[in-house]
């Protein structure tokens, strides 16, 4: 466990009936709890609790007078168990879903005495958890922003975490293999070719595009471990929030894709938003522009900043 973090510890049994003890890891920026609005940020497959401040990954859009601003609210945000930022990791990934990320988000967040949230924003993965709780608890927050994801995997995200899952059961080299399949889902042609126009470099004697895949695989390597990234691609695998459950959430719902993703394409959010607006009056559809697929929400900082201050500043 970082020795930095604080923690909550639970014994939590999961949908699967196996038994944990869990130090549930978390960050808190700006405002003290209980004298600010609370946002929770939910972490995509890669990230972690640090979200902002110099090192944090979300650093562009979280800090004083940003797109969510640490002066006047309190961010929260909770290691999903099993990342490997705070030293836990859990052998047997697969007695975890997604469901069970969602109700010890929520165990921790009543071991907090936290019972009504302003906010939960999530991109990717940690916009599916959002789902999953908010199915699980309909009147937790009074805003959802899921960036980038839905509140299912389909047939094509689960076929890509599939290949994943078989580059992760090699023994050679699985973490860097994986990465660079993922790079790929994760970016569009059109991004690779506008950014390397096949440039050669002599030096290494390699495509440029080659050698920045290579790099994304080594820095993997050396960011996770086998079983973290293992979980944490099993999670991603198996969002299924039940479909009458997402009916049932009075939060306002405002849907972010992206126009090029090809993980969560925004025909598939789209056809989420037709879904519930049926149902929700209060549900609506933004859309990213934006070259580069799916990492756009870690990317277009200007347009994700508009249209998530426009909905926090109403």
């Amino acid at each position: 466990m970082k020795s930095e973090l604080p923690h909550i510890n639970l014994t939590y049994q999961t949908c699967s009936q196996k038994e944990y003890t869990i130090p549930l890891s978390y960050q808190l920026f700006g405002k003290g709890l209980f004298s600010a609005p609370v946002i929770l940020v939910n972490h995509a497959l890669t990230g972690n609790s640090n979200v902002s401040g110099n090192s944090g990954w979300w650093k562009q859009l979280i800090g004083e007078n940003k797109m969510i601003d640490t002066n006047t609210c309190t961010v929260l945000c909770f290691n999903i168990p099993g990342n490997g930022y705070d030293g836990f990791e859990v052998e047997n990934y697969e007695d975890f879903t997604p469901s069970d990320i969602a109700r010890i988000f929520l165990h921790g967040l009543d071991a907090l005495n936290i019972d009504r949230l302003h906010a939960i924003i999530g991109g990717s993965l940690g916009g599916g958890i959002g789902w999953e709780m908010l199915v699980l608890k309909p009147q937790l927050t009074d805003i959802f922003i899921p960036i980038a994801c839905d509140y299912r995997t389909h047939d094509w995200l689960h076929a890509q975490c599939l290949v994943q899952k078989f580059l992760l059961s090699q023994d050679d080299q699985p973490l860097q293999k994986a990465r660079i399949h993922a790079m790929l889902c994760y970016r569009t042609p059109e991004s690779l070719n506008d950014r390397f126009r096949n440039r050669f470099n002599e030096e290494k004697e390699r495509l440029e595009s080659e050698d920045w895949l290579l790099y994304h695989g080594s820095a993997l390597n050396e960011r996770f471990s086998l079983p973290a990234y293992k979980l944490m691609n099993h999670l991603l695998m198996n969002l299924n929030a039940d479909d009458a459950g997402i009916r049932e959430i009075t939060a306002e719902i405002h849907l972010i894709a992206v126009d090029t993703d090809l993980f969560f394409p925004a025909s598939e959010i789209r056809m989420c938003f037709e879904k519930l607006k049926d149902h929700n009056q209060k549900v609506c559809y933004h859309e990213i522009r934006s070259i580069h697929g799916h990492d756009a929400f870690l990317m277009e900082y200007q347009q994700l900043q508009t249209i998530i201050k426009n909905i926090l500043e109403r």
